[in-house]
This record gives structure tokens, C-alpha cells and sequence, in this order.
């Protein structure tokens, strides 16, 4: 067999998916009562204000909410229409790790602005009862306390448009429940994103969408109101097809674990595989076609698919879709093939479920999957380790795992955004270079492919936060505590994961680590691919 016919591509491919998104509206008003009183943040779920207020005529629309939060000028608050927009003004912030230009703010350059702005900050930080400003002045010279150093650094990231280091000062007053600050920076944040402007100001839109329901303990209900928003099910196939196509990080997933199957299993004459996410089948295409150009003939191949809603709704029907589309493809390349649909979740799955025949050699593939799995800081039942322990007593050949590398399981809210932030960031700079960011499909894929995945990590929390990353060394210390141990991918894979990035950006780069391969946008690792036995 040539040593790359495992990975040769059909025209005809089908993504993986992603969670779909829709977003809320969120707006911010103070409540009634006297001089003093807390905000309170009123959800909206009739309008969806990420897509409905941004213009479309303009390259960077301003996010623009129907109501805001405005300061009179002796400090208290008072709620106004909102209907300004102003010009960007592009910087580069130096924590801009991936070298995007930063939004621009509608905060001026005049002094009186900005001493008025310093005043609005002063009565969030300090109170309204607090003394004015203007007596911390003395012989000309401020006198500085850590809430006014404070205030200004926030200022200055809000004056010079450093959209990053705004959104992380709000993540650091929601996580401090400050009742006042993080409303004051919710309003600034709205003037800075756009779902249609640079990478890290789309990113902010959905990010802040998940600060304010985070911020008025909604996470859980807007996720689950947010499933039921969901576009048309061959809408959403499309918008799962072209990020498959623009982005490597599926195809990459892909092509490793079927490099590691394929090699595994080519001695064997009967192959069963159980893919406990196998969503629209596409990953085992290219698998089927390399096993029937074998030398001596192709083996008896069974694949046992488990399935889940999102995907089933993806396709329009059960796991029979599938099924029936991989029978197709076998017969056409003459390959002997079963396929077996497992009406079970992984949570429930048992070993009767699995069907496995004396005689066969088993491959198991965890592809985008077992970060939903609960684990033992969610529930007692830690069905994570549950999961591996039942492949375990299966005996497999291999055993192959792609996940993001990224930490959001047991991390706590404030570091846990930070490297959502830092991850998303490189994934929405990736689509960026592929897809115009006035092109209605890009919104549509970051919205209904990714941006459900980013409130998910910010807003819920307990069962509800679903998206649970682990990075490759706790993934490790799991196989390796369930009895796996590593089956490093080879060289032909490696290379073959190489020969695919040609044709794309350069900034894509391939990293190989102990025999796990790594995908990463310039500096930060994306997705990991490994082979356990």
C-alpha cells in the first residue's frame, strides 16, 4: 500500500462539528431606587443584538445596544438611547500575541474628555459618595491610590482601543463580583466589538455575550435557550463544511488518528472500529479507500457508530444516514463492510453495546469527543475515566485521541478566561486569513460553529459547562492510570500531516512531541493527536 493512500482526499467530505451558537442580547440599566443603587443587567431574548446591530455598510460596524449605561456629569447614573458610532482608529497592543490590530474607541484625545471619563471611573471604583477627583491633586501632582493607578490603566486600554486588555479587567471584575465595575466595562466593551471586525473584536463579541450572562447567573438558561435557536439543519452542514474546508485542524484530527488505525491494523483481516462520535462519518473515507488498495486485498471492516443529538440534527436523521452513505463508499471500493449503530450515549455505553465479535481487531477512536465527558470534579460518577477503563476491557489494538490543547475543565472562571481567550484567538485569527470578514458566511461559521463553545466555557458552570479541555498531560495521566500506554504516531504520518499544510497558511506550524503531533497557530498549540494501546 502506498504510504500515503491512507490519507488521499475525496472530493466529496463532511465535517466534523462544532456546537452552533446564537446570540443574546444583553442590557444594562441600573435599578430603581436612590443615590448608590447596584446595576442589575436585564436579559433580552427577543433580539439578537451581535448580527441585528451591526451595520452592514461599514467594514468595522460598531456593537451598538438599544439602551446603555451613561454617567450625568455630578457622577450618577442615568439610561439613554444609544445610537453613536465612530471611526477606528487601529493600534497594536504589545500583549497582541498574534500580531492582530487591535479595535479602536470612541474615547477622544481632548483632556476634558478624558478628566470626565476619570470622573465617571471614580464614582464605579469609589462610589458616589466618594471625594471628587479633583482632591487628589496636590501642588499640581496626583496622589495616587491602587484603585485610581487602577483606573487609569483601565482608561488607557479603553483610549488606546486595546480591546484584549478590556475585556480581561471585566473578566477580573466579574470574577471579583464587582457589581459596578463590570457593568461600567460591559458599556465600554459594546462601543469596541464587532462580529464583522478584526479577529479579536468578533472574539469579543461573543466573549462579552458570555461576561454578562455569566455576570447575571443566566449561563446555564441562555445555553440551553441557545440550543433551541439552532439555524436549519442543511445550513448548519454548511457552515460545518466550510470550516472544515478553510481551517486544517479537522482534516489534521482526522488524518493522524486514520494514519495510526491503518497502521495498526495492516496485518489484520477483520477490523472493527468504534467511533464514539462518528457526527457525519466523513473521517473514515479516506480510511476505506487506503484499506482497498491494500496488497492482498482490503479486510472485513465494521464500524460501530455512537451518536449525539447535535450531529444527528446536522444530518437530518438517525445514525442510518451515516451508515448507509459509508456502505455506499465500501461497495463502490469493493471492501467487505458492517456497519453498526449503537443507540446509546456515552455516558450510558456498555460493553454489549459495542457488539465486538470474536476474531476482530479492535480500534477505538475518541475524535473532538471525550472533553464532554464529565469527570471527577463534575460528577462522582466521573464518567471520563468510566470511558476509558470500559475501552480498556475491550482489549484494542489502538486506541487514537484529537483534542484541543487547551485548560478549561477544573480551572477557576478568571484563569479559565484567560485561556479561552488566548485559544479562541488563535482559531479566529486562522479563519481570518481564509475568509473575508465581511463575507455572511464567516459569521455564520464562527456563530453557529464556535461561539456557542466560548459562552459555554465563560457562563456555565457544573454540568452545564460541557466544554471541558484537557491539555495532552492530563490526558496522559488518564490513559496511563486506565492501563494504556503511548503508540507513537510514525514518521508517515507526520509527513503526510506536512504535505497537507502546504496548502495553507504559512503560519500554521507542526510540532511532534513524544510521539503526539501538535497543530498550532503561530505560537500556540491547537490540537493534539496521539495513539494509546
Amino acid at each position: 500500500m502506498s504510504s500515503r493512500s491512507y490519507y488521499q482526499p475525496i472530493q466529496e467530505v463532511e465535517p466534523y462539528y462544532l456546537p452552533q451558537f446564537q446570540t443574546i442580547d444583553h442590557h444594562l440599566r441600573y435599578g430603581d431606587g436612590s443615590k448608590g443603587t447596584l446595576f442589575s443587567v436585564q436579559n433580552s431574548y427577543e433580539q439578537y443584538c451581535t448580527l441585528e446591530s451591526s451595520s452592514g455598510n461599514s467594514s468595522y460596524p460598531i456593537y451598538n445596544s438599544p439602551s446603555i449605561v451613561t454617567f450625568s456629569s455630578n457622577g450618577s447614573p442615568m439610561s439613554q438611547p444609544e445610537s453613536q458610532s465612530c471611526p477606528l482608529d487601529l493600534h497594536h497592543s504589545p500583549d497582541n500575541t498574534y500580531g492582530s490590530p487591535m479595535s479602536g474607541s470612541c474615547i477622544t484625545n481632548d483632556a476634558s474628555d478624558f478628566m470626565q471619563k476619570l470622573r465617571e471611573l471614580e464614582t464605579v471604583m469609589l462610589g458616589p459618595d466618594s471625594d471628587s477627583i479633583d482632591s487628589t491633586f496636590q501642588n499640581g501632582t496626583y496622589m495616587d491610590s491602587p484603585e485610581m493607578d487602577s483606573g487609569r490603566q483601565i482608561l488607557g486600554a479603553i483610549s488606546r482601543g486595546d480591546l484584549k486588555q478590556v475585556l480581561i479587567a471585566c473578566a477580573k471584575a466579574v470574577s471579583d463580583n464587582d457589581l459596578l465595575m463590570a457593568p461600567w466595562l460591559m458599556h465600554e466593551l459594546r462601543k469596541m466589538v464587532s462580529v464583522s471586525g478584526e479577529p479579536i473584536q468578533r472574539l469579543g463579541a461573543y466573549m462579552l455575550e458570555g461576561l454578562v450572562a455569566r455576570l447575571n447567573s443566566t449561563g446555564s438558561s441562555i445555553y440551553k435557550a441557545l440550543r433551541c435557536k439552532e439555524p436549519a439543519s442543511a445550513d448548519l452542514f454548511s457552515y460545518m463544511l466550510i470550516l472544515y474546508e478553510v481551517c486544517p485542524y479537522f482534516k489534521f484530527g482526522y488524518m493522524s488518528a486514520n494514519g495510526a488505525i491503518a497502521e495498526a491494523m495492516k496485518d489484520e483481516d477483520r477490523v472493527h472500529i468504534i467511533d464514539f462520535q462518528i457526527a457525519q462519518g466523513s473521517q473514515w473515507f479516506t480510511l476505506i479507500q487506503a484499506f482497498a488498495a491494500r496488497p492482498g486485498g482490503p479486510p472485513h471492516i465494521r464500524i460501530t457508530g455512537i451518536d449525539d443529538n447535535t450531529s444527528a440534527y446536522a444530518r437530518g436523521g438517525g445514525l442510518n444516514i451515516v451508515g448507509n452513505r459509508l456502505s455506499r463508499l465500501a461497495k463502490e471500493f469493493k471492501v467487505p463492510f458492517e456497519f453498526h449503530a449503537a443507540d446509546v450515549s456515552g455516558y450510558d455505553v456498555e460493553l454489549e453495546h459495542l457488539g465486538v465479535r470474536p476474531g476482530e481487531a479492535v480500534a477505538v477512536n475518541f475524535a473532538f469527543m471525550l472533553h464532554h465527558m464529565p469527570d471527577e470534579s463534575v460528577t462522582t460518577e466521573n464518567y471520563r475515566d468510566r470511558l476509558l477503563m470500559l475501552v480498556k476491557k475491550l482489549s484494542p489494538k489502538v486506541v487514537t485521541l484529537v483534542e484541543q490543547e487547551s485548560n478549561t475543565n477544573t480551572a477557576a472562571f478568571y484563569p479559565r478566561f484567560l485561556e479561552a481567550l488566548d485559544y479562541y484567538t488563535a482559531m479566529f485569527e486562522s479563519i481570518d486569513v481564509t475568509l473575508s470578514r465581511d463575507q455572511k458566511e464567516r459569521i455564520n461559521v464562527e456563530q453557529h460553529c464556535l461561539a456557542r463553545d466560548v459562552v459555554n466555557i465563560i457562563a456555565c458552570e457544573g454540568p452545564e459547562r460541557v466544554e471541558r479541555h484537557e491539555l495532552l498531560g492530563k490526558w496522559r495521566l488518564r490513559f496511563t492510570m486506565a492501563g494504556f500506554r503511548p503508540y507513537p504516531l510514525s514518521s508517515v504520518v507526520n509527513s503526510t500531516i506536512k504535505t497537507l499544510l502546504e496548502n495553507y497558511c504559512d503560519r500554521y506550524r507542526l510540532q511532534e512531541k513524544d510521539g503526539t503531533l501538535f497543530l498550532g497557530w503561530m505560537n500556540r498549540d491547537l490540537i493534539a493527536s496521539s495513539a494509546w494501546k
